[in-house]
């Protein structure tokens, strides 16, 4: 066996060219998304099939079990992050044959290329193939670990390490009949006017840049490219890349996206650089990562104070445009019954969350067929949200997640939803004059207690433990519902 010393640069030498080979994935992924050519899909395919599967090989090499067997009884904090991290990595690269790796990256590419088409025709049939090979596929993975709990649990160890179905089930239960009772006694009320109008898209990207940079998103340090669905990725906090999707008729739908990914890329940033080539120096988790983003973009974002910053802002792009705060902010805090997950408000929101988690669920217990899919999902929506799609597009096409085989990674939102609330209320204590700075425009107390509390850490803890440690003993279900009442619950009378 290695000594201790050997075994710690020796691994250091590893993640760091990992770290390397997955920032490449990551750029050639954005690439995909936003600048290549549609003939380029087959050779993208290779491409990532071929780094992924190398990457696979380089994590399952027996000699990083014999470096962290070396390192088992680290008490270095750092050090013993890193073990910890690379352990649970290592092990399951073990398990899962290169062959299915690269097959999984493959199928991906053209997952993806399809999901497309398949938007670009309104056509659920030209996407079934793609999602039952990915589906296959997963499972195949899945029994590659063994058992569990439930087969679903190796699918959200993925984005979310330590989070259980036995543990989402009741929670998102819960979150569900507290959320459904509030939607049914807001709909019958009057609630805020909508906002109208057409913005020039070159108005809104000059408008979203500004926003970012006022938040606290590096531009120097990452860049803003429009997507089909907007996303973010990071190779490091000195190049992180978000994109996002504009309309010329919807100000807010645009700039609440691009308020998102700037709040996925600020994480990004905050990540302890110093740290690189440990497994330290990333994210604890998706749902904490999901926790920054929808924190500053529901939070902050459709916030009065932000809009009281905001409005003068619009009308200086637009001067025909004379909104009050006021206004944009009861735009911005409808509750409505809508069909786009990406476009619902913030109290229906965690619902299209629960009907993706509850499908994706019966997909892999064999209780729906992936045919059955744009059906299920048609009445879970009338079920549950009261209004059924009349097209894929507004139905089982409109996320890009399954086409990249990102199974299990919905909950996320949620989980994020349910920080970002707690987040809020202790903010609020910690920071007396938060909201006061907020709507002079001054968001730098607001990013510089995430970074303390959430960027700093990594992954060197956990992100259940990184929660509790910056909120204490908090009830996130609680919260958000308090959040949710203070706000809309208010504008519609409750």
């Amino acid at each position: 066996m290695a000594s201790v010393d050997t075994a710690w640069e020796s691994l250091k030498g590893r993640l760091t060219e990992l770290e390397a080979l997955g920032g490449v994935v990551q750029l050639l992924e954005w690439d995909q998304q936003t600048m290549m050519p549609k003939g380029g899909g087959s050779q993208r395919g290779a491409q990532l099939s071929t780094l992924t599967g190398i990457m696979h090989d380089r994590l399952a090499d027996p000699q990083v079990g014999s470096w962290l067997a070396a390192l088992c009884d680290e008490t270095d904090p750092i050090k013993a992050a890193s073990v910890r991290n690379v352990q649970r990595d290592h092990e399951r690269a073990t398990r899962v044959p290169t062959r299915l790796v690269a097959e999984i990256a493959s199928a991906s590419n053209s997952g993806f290329s399809a999901w497309l088409a398949a938007r670009e025709a309104n056509d659920f049939s030209l996407f079934q193939s793609s999602v039952e090979r990915l589906v296959e596929l997963r499972k195949e993975e899945i029994a590659c670990h063994g058992p569990a709990d439930h087969p679903y649990d190796h699918l959200l160890d993925q984005y979310d390490p330590g989070s259980t179905t036995a543990q989402l089930q009741p929670m998102f239960a819960r979150l569900k009949e507290e959320l459904a009772a509030f939607i049914a006694s807001v709909s019958g009320k009057e609630g805020p006017a909508t906002v109208t109008g057409r913005w020039d898209i070159a108005g809104q990207e000059a408008l979203s840049k500004s926003v970012i940079d006022a938040l606290g998103f590096r531009l120097d340090d990452g860049r803003l490219d429009p997507a089909e669905h907007p996303f973010t990725v990071g190779m490091g906090t000195g190049d992180v890349r978000l994109t996002t999707h504009l309309y010329e008729d919807d100000l807010l739908g645009g700039l609440t996206g691009t308020i998102h990914e700037a709040g996925h890329g600020m994480y990004e940033q905050g990540l302890p650089s110093v740290h690189t080539g440990t497994g330290v120096a990333t994210a604890a988790g998706m749902g904490l990562h999901e926790s920054q983003s929808r924190f500053w973009e529901n939070v902050v974002g459709r916030s009065l104070p932000f809009f009281q910053w905001l409005a003068p802002m619009i009308r200086d792009q637009w001067p025909d445009t004379n909104i009050s705060a006021e206004q944009w902010f009861g735009h911005a805090n409808r509750v409505e019954r809508s069909l786009i997950r990406v476009q619902a408000d913030e109290a229906t929101y965690n619902l299209h969350i629960v009907i993706r988690f509850e499908l994706e669920l019966k997909l892999l217990t064999g209780e729906i067929q992936v045919a059955d899919l744009p059906d299920a999902w048609n009445d879970a929506y009338a079920n549950l949200l009261g209004i059924r799609p009349s097209t894929p597009n507004e139905g089982v096409l409109q996320d890009v997640h399954w086409s990249n085989g990102l199974f299990g990674y919905f909950p996320s939102y949620t989980i994020g939803n349910l920080y970002a609330a707690s987040f809020r209320y202790q903010m609020e204590e910690d920071v007396p004059d938060l909201w006061n700075r907020i709507a002079q425009g001054d968001f730098t107390p607001a990013l510089q207690w995430l970074r303390e509390k959430v960027h700093v850490h990594g992954h060197i803890q956990d992100a259940p433990e990184i929660f509790l440690a910056a909120v204490g003993d908090r009830d996130p279900v609680a919260d958000l519902m308090a959040h949710l009442r203070s706000r809309q619950g208010a504008l519609y009378g409750e």
